[in-house]
């Protein structure tokens, strides 16, 4: 998402047409959700003060660091949404964005933070999710509702009613079900990890064959990409973790150790993905403050361009770092009340 949202500056190198396809970032995005947070649910649906634990850990993990960039912005209107601090909150009302409703409506949404209307989907799902898996006890009663998500979303997608907008969370359901499927089918059906990982890697190669012929371009190229995205998951775990005695794979079974383990658990995919959500929340901000060095480098033609692509990662990742370092890590050390 960082890429794409550099895109502009891309153009005439090698790194442009792929960097167009960075918006399907967050179809990735809302799998990898979906998987964690049933996951999580489907293990917690049992114990005591299930929504109290639930709630309170989300709270800890989405709002500190959404309610900082939300105050950082409007008390900085001027720069970061280009008007004086009471017509930003008439144009992009506070409220919408504290309920997480932004999404909703059809609103232009301030650059700095416009991303956050695939939060704002994330969290009105675990909002209605984790009350239907406290409540639906037989699995396939779940599946039946992650199979209409899927079904539904891109029939809504192709009949574009006239309430819906390109961020309505009606129309970007299908990741989110995708993920919670695999947690779904992790938990209750037994297969071995090589079966799993045949079903994942067969369905990354269909997802992404279907996304680059039948499907591109249409309103199920979504779809597509939640299917290779979700078999990218499902591989991915597969070549990770162990099931113990037979049982059925679940995340937190024995670690494999493999290369594809030490990858993902060690080094900057690992850093990374400590400091992700600063980096979403907050990477916009950073280019919108230092956009005097983006116009210091337009002289520069692509060497310029390069130039600013670089110095917007890394600004972009030493904030991130230090909000996660400084703020976001002590704050959620909260969590183990809950």
């Amino acid at each position: 998402m960082v890429i794409y949202h550099c895109h502009a500056r891309l153009q005439g190198t090698w790194f442009y047409r792929g960097s167009l396809w960075g918006w399907a970032g967050v179809n990735l995005f809302f799998v990898l959700s979906g998987f964690l947070i049933t996951s999580i649910l489907l293990e917690a649906r049992e114990r005591p003060h299930y929504f109290r634990n639930f709630y309170a850990r989300r709270a800890l993990r989405i709002w500190p660091v959404y309610l900082l960039v939300l105050a950082i912005c409007y008390l900085n209107a001027p720069w970061f949404i280009g008007l004086p601090v009471f017509d930003a909150i008439k144009t992009a009302p506070w409220w919408a964005y504290l309920l997480f409703l932004q999404n909703l409506f059809h609103l232009a949404l301030p650059p700095a933070i416009g991303q956050t209307w695939s939060l704002a989907i994330e969290e009105q799902y675990y909002f209605v999710w984790a009350p239907v898996v406290r409540c639906m006890r037989r699995p396939w009663m779940l599946a039946a509702v992650l199979a209409t998500a899927l079904i539904g979303c891109p029939l809504l997608r192709l009949a574009h009613p006239s309430w819906s907008n390109p961020t309505h969370t009606l129309i970007h359901l299908d990741g989110i079900a995708m993920g919670s499927l695999l947690a779904l089918g992790l938990y209750r059906i037994s297969l071995s990890r090589r079966a799993w990982l045949r079903v994942g890697v067969a369905s990354m190669v269909l997802g992404i064959a279907a996304a680059a012929t039948i499907a591109g371009g249409t309103a199920f190229l979504d779809s597509a990409l939640t299917l290779a995205f979700g078999g990218g998951v499902l591989a991915a775990i597969a070549s990770t973790i162990e099931a113990p005695g037979g049982k059925s794979l679940r995340p937190r079974s024995t670690g494999v150790r493999n290369p594809s383990n030490l990858i993902l658990s060690r080094g900057p995919l690992a850093f990374y993905g400590r400091i992700s959500y600063g980096l979403y929340m907050i990477h916009i901000m950073v280019f919108i403050f230092f956009g005097w060095f983006d116009l210091k480098m337009d002289p520069y033609g692509i060497a310029g361009n390069l130039a600013v692509v670089g110095f917007r990662l890394a600004m972009a990742t030493a904030f991130a770092a230090a909000l996660w370092y400084g703020f976001e890590s002590q704050i959620l050390k909260l969590k183990r009340h809950f």
